[in-house]
């Protein structure tokens, strides 16, 4: 497939997601970075919780997604359960620094905002799977997919009740 076909594609998809979908991203990602801002406001602004959140967590999945992309130029969508768990132990990874690693808990609140601005992109944007790619997609003008656990439900019922 050649980049022109392979955008025509892209074009082609539209929104993935559903009302349903919509909101659910919406909401909790308008949770997830509202607390971290309600929190650091009632205490204090730690600015590079923001900057990793906001900049370094997004660069460094555009660095892998466009590698990737490189190295296997068609379109993915992964729903495998190894794409759920993987998807589930980052987001754990990442927010439990505070316990396991405490010199590094900057990471907790960087991964609330990471993962909840990604929610917010993809409601808007209409991508389906997880929100980690959000912010690549955006940037590459892709549709790539990596499963996530919890909002495939809603979008597999969303998915069939669309069909005719």
């Amino acid at each position: 497939m050649n980049e022109s076909s392979s955008s025509r594609q892209v074009q082609q998809i539209g929104r993935e997601i559903g009302a349903f979908g919509t909101i659910a991203r919406l909401l909790l990602g308008l949770f997830l970075a509202g607390s971290v801002l309600h929190g650091q406001l009632a205490t204090h602004l730690v600015p590079s919780t923001w900057a990793l959140g906001l900049v370094g967590f997004p660069a460094l999945v555009l660095a892998w997604h466009g590698g990737r992309i490189r190295h296997h130029p068609a379109r993915f969508v992964d729903a495998s359960p190894l794409s759920f768990v993987l998807g589930l132990i980052l987001f754990l990874a990442l927010y439990f620094t505070w316990w396991y690693a405490p010199a590094l808990s900057v990471t907790s609140d960087a991964s609330l905002l990471f993962f909840g601005s990604s929610m917010i992109l993809a409601a808007l944007r209409g991508d389906a799977g997880c929100e980690i790619l959000a912010v690549s997609n955006w940037l590459l003008h892709r549709h790539d997919q990596i499963a996530c656990a919890l909002f495939f439900p809603i979008d597999a019922l969303e998915r069939q009740k669309a069909r005719p």
